[in-house]
């Protein structure tokens, strides 16, 4: 027989173990997010105050514009390489987070699995159909999970390979 007790605690403890784990990964990728505004934020008052001093101790429009050129060179640096990091984090949350409810799913699954096959072992005789379509559903559920899981990888990988390579920095011409 199907003890549901015992399974119901089962998937309450996993429950409350991946709110834990969501719970860890959120707070990581905010902490992780706050350091890189504060370093960016330390990074451009020093950049604007240097460029300020510089700028202050021009003696002609040449110089003055040049000083610009540079200012505006380093801050779109910055702004890129912040930017990068930024989806560096967000996509470590990203993968985390999918590991996390594929680990969940298959825990699903299996479950479900398990108490298919025993509901199947104390069903009635003549039941062999309804048990067959059963299992026939959750094998195409499955399959469906598992082509969902890597069209998603695939479309992962693929923008993170056209977003590395977009924000690749440049050699100067």
């Amino acid at each position: 027989m199907v003890n549901l007790a015992e399974q119901m605690t089962e998937l309450n403890s996993a429950a409350v173990l991946s709110a834990a784990r969501l719970s860890k990964l959120s707070l990581d990728s905010a902490e992780r997010v706050m350091s890189l505004q504060l370093g960016f934020a330390k990074s451009a008052l020093g950049d604007a105050t240097r460029a300020a001093r510089a700028a202050s101790g021009t003696q002609d429009v040449q110089q003055l514009l040049a000083l610009r050129t540079k200012a505006a060179e380093s801050a779109m640096t910055q702004w890129l390489e912040y930017g990068r990091n930024l989806y560096e984090v967000a996509s470590d949350a990203q993968s985390e987070l999918s590991k996390l409810a594929e680990e969940r799913l298959a825990e699903l699954q299996r479950t479900v699995t398990d108490t298919v096959e025993q509901a199947a072992r104390s069903a009635p005789a003549g039941s062999d159909v309804a048990v067959t379509a059963m299992k026939s559903s959750l094998a195409a559920a499955t399959a469906a999970f598992d082509s969902f899981t890597k069209a998603a990888r695939h479309a992962a990988s693929f923008t993170d390979a056209s977003v590395k390579a977009a924000t690749a920095p440049k050699g100067r011409r």
